[in-house]
């Protein structure tokens, strides 16, 4: 899957069955649903989850909590833009 279609299929009501559980939780959070695409992280145990757990919680404000992630991802504290953030882990979930 392309990053294009990735963002396509937000436009369905329900995310794409063949990608993998972070990027879900990535396609939730792009319509909205916070909620449900900090259940399914939780429910992982990949640096790349700790990655989107990280995000989720900058995006929350939970800066104390987003560091940890951050930390268990092995990546750097994020502090730009949300989509561009958002862009950058989906790019890398489909590589």
């Amino acid at each position: 899957m392309t990053f294009i279609e990735f963002q396509q299929s937000l436009d369905s009501p329900h995310p794409p069955e063949e990608i993998r559980e972070e990027l879900k939780a990535l396609w939730f959070d792009a319509r909205g649903d916070w909620d449900t695409a900090h259940l399914i992280v939780q429910a992982l145990n990949t640096p790349e989850a700790a990655w989107v757990h990280a995000y989720l919680h900058r995006k929350e404000g939970d800066l104390t909590n987003a560091a940890y992630w951050y930390r268990r991802a092995g990546k750097p504290q994020a502090g730009g833009e949300f989509p561009q953030e958002w862009e950058e882990i989906v790019k890398a979930l489909l590589d």
